[in-house]
C-alpha cells in the first residue's frame, strides 16, 4: 500500500515562506503525477498544483501561480511545494496526492493515493 507523508507545515506571517515535502513509500512514485491540494475550514478541497514525472508538465491554480513552485526528486521519491509571499487566505490543510495515470489533471477524484495532510497557517 502506497503511503504519502507530508511535512513542513506550520505557522508563518503573511509575506513569509514555507516549504512542504511529500515522501512516498514506493519507488513507483517516480512514474506518477503528483499533486497538491488544500482545504480551508468550511471550504471544499481545492487544487493547488501538480507535476508529471519528468517535471515537463506542471499546472498551478490561478490563486497560487507565481507564488508557489512544485518540484520533485524521483531518486528520493519526494515532491516539494515551495510557497512564497504567503497570504492569510492560504491557510489550510495541505494534502499531497499521487495519480497512476501520467497526465496532469486538477480534479481530486482523479488521484489514487493521498497523504494525511499538514496544516499551514498564515497570520496577518
Amino acid at each position: 500500500q502506497v503511503q504519502l507523508v507530508e511535512s513542513g507545515g506550520g505557522l508563518v506571517q503573511a509575506g513569509g515562506s514555507l516549504s512542504l515535502s511529500c515522501a512516498a513509500s514506493e519507488r513507483f512514485l517516480s512514474w506518477y503525477v503528483m499533486g497538491w491540494f488544500r482545504q480551508a475550514p468550511g471550504k471544499e478541497l481545492e487544487f493547488v498544483g501538480a507535476i508529471n514525472w519528468s517535471g515537463g508538465s506542471i499546472s498551478y491554480s490561478d490563486s497560487v501561480k507565481g507564488r508557489f513552485t512544485i518540484s520533485r526528486d524521483n531518486a528520493k521519491n519526494t515532491v516539494y511545494l515551495q510557497m512564497n509571499s504567503l497570504k492569510p487566505e492560504d491557510t489550510a490543510v495541505y494534502y499531497c496526492a499521487a495519480r497512476r495515470v501520467a497526465i496532469v489533471v486538477r480534479t481530486a477524484a482523479e488521484y489514487d493515493y493521498w497523504g494525511q495532510g499538514t496544516q499551514v497557517t498564515v497570520s496577518s
